[in-house]
Parts: structure tokens; C-alpha cells; sequence
């Protein structure tokens, strides 16, 4: 019996596959705890659409994040810090800082996103990776200033 699968099952199938399993199985197991459905001519094309929109979707979402990711690029922010002798601060500055930082700027950029190695600890300017979407990341300057 030809079936969808609706969710991955664990050495059967992926979710939104056609497969071939036995009918006892698909009858007693699969279909009973939603697992599959019967692959008939409408439900296959209807897998094929949703297939065809998520991939639409995460195409879009691509796009957005090289948008922003440009945007991220032009952008210089500049954070005062207070600091003592030789440029050290008082503390230091963390990728949550930034990312208030971003939103009082009207970008909103998750702080897990963003990526330090390290806090930042002197005045200057670095460059910090900012992680948008598993294909897209950016250059961020991050200038920290005096107050």
C-alpha cells in the first residue's frame, strides 16, 4: 500500500514521503495514530504543493536576511562605555548590549545571534559576526566610545 507519510517514523520514512508499506502496518499502526495517509492522486499533489510553498518560504526568508544583513553592513553603532587608565572598561560590553543597542537604532537582531568570542573590555572599534540565517551572516562595526 503506497502511503504518506505526515511525520518522520523512525526507519520507515521522512515526512512527506511516498512509500510503499505493508497494508496490516499502514492499517493497524500508521494510520490509527496519524502518522500517514493514503497516497492518492490529490493527496500526493497536495504534499507537492506544500513542499513547493515551504520552499518558497524559506527562499523568502533568505532574501530578508541578506537585506538586513546589507544593512548591518553600512551601519556603524557606537556604544559609550565608561572606562578608566588606558581604554579599559568598567565591565564589559555583551552581545545583549548590542542587540539593545541595534533596537534603539530600529533593528531588531536576536542576541543569540549575535556572535562574540569574547565580551568586548576596551574603547575602540571592532568588528563583531552577526549570524542571520544558516546561508547569511554580517559584518557589524561596533564602536565603543567614552562617556
Amino acid at each position: 500500500m503506497k502511503v504518506i507519510f505526515l511525520q518522520d517514523v523512525k526507519g520507515q520514512g521522512k515526512k512527506g514521503e511516498v512509500k510503499e508499506v505493508s497494508e496490516g502496518y499502514a492499517r493497524n499502526f500508521l494510520f490509527p495514530r496519524g502518522l500517514v495517509k493514503e497516497a492518492t492522486d490529490g493527496n500526493v499533489k497536495g504534499v507537492a504543493q506544500q513542499k513547493l510553498s515551504e520552499q518558497r518560504k524559506k527562499d523568502q526568508e533568505v532574501v530578508e536576511a541578506q537585506l538586513l544583513a546589507k544593512t548591518l553592513e553600512d551601519l556603524s553603532l557606537v556604544i559609550k562605555a565608561k572606562s578608566g587608565e588606558a581604554g579599559r572598561l568598567f565591565g564589559a560590553i555583551t552581545n545583549k548590549q548590542i542587540s539593545e543597542a541595534l533596537s534603539n537604532v530600529k533593528i531588531e537582531v536576536d542576541k543569540k545571534k549575535i556572535v562574540l568570542d569574547q565580551p568586548i573590555r576596551n574603547i575602540g572599534t571592532t568588528i563583531v559576526t552577526v549570524k542571520l540565517h544558516t546561508k547569511v551572516s554580517a559584518k557589524l562595526k561596533v564602536q565603543i566610545v567614552e562617556e
